[in-house]
């Protein structure tokens, strides 16, 4: 091997049937179904182990996601990729706003407005994604997230607009 050929790494992950999470969706409150996710009693869906989302947690109007950068989610300037950091943001704020949503309601993002603020990679540490609800209507909600490192500082920030519609 030369210098500039190193051993292919590799990684393996599973994943369990989307249906089964899909399932739930419109039977409980999202509230309800975010903290069945939680505590292992619903699986999380493939997007959670496709990026090795590290952690989950759900309270009404707020939702936390935690990530550990690792060298499979760089892009080639050797830093965590915009579409992971976008993906942990779009997630912390739409379940926020689906904890607040009863039984029977539903909701999809209408936008992710994203600043990436400093750069993240491996030396960053944990990632912590805290989304909150800032205004929430019949029809459509506003929500924020903000990414920080394990040393606190906050990395990217984002707004989302979400709307609101009834399952049946």
């Amino acid at each position: 091997m030369t210098q500039t050929q190193e051993a292919a790494r590799t990684r393996t992950f599973g994943w369990t049937d989307p249906a089964a999470h899909a399932s739930q969706v419109g039977r409980r409150s999202g509230l309800e179904m975010l903290q069945a996710l939680t505590a292992g009693e619903i699986p999380p869906p493939p997007v959670m182990q496709l990026i090795g989302m590290a952690g989950f947690s759900a309270t009404e109007g707020s939702v936390t996601v935690t990530l550990d950068p690792q060298e499979f989610h760089y892009n080639p300037l050797g830093s965590v990729h915009g579409g992971v950091i976008s993906t942990l943001l779009d997630t912390a704020a739409g379940s926020s706003v689906h904890s607040t949503l009863p039984a029977g309601v539903g909701y999809t993002s209408l936008d992710l407005s994203v600043k990436f603020l400093r750069p993240v990679t491996l030396a960053s540490g944990r990632l912590t994604c805290t989304g909150a609800v800032l205004q929430r209507g019949r029809r459509t909600a506003l929500a924020e997230a903000r990414l920080t490192d394990a040393h606190g500082r906050l990395v990217a920030h984002a707004t989302s607009s979400c709307m609101i519609f009834d399952l049946h």
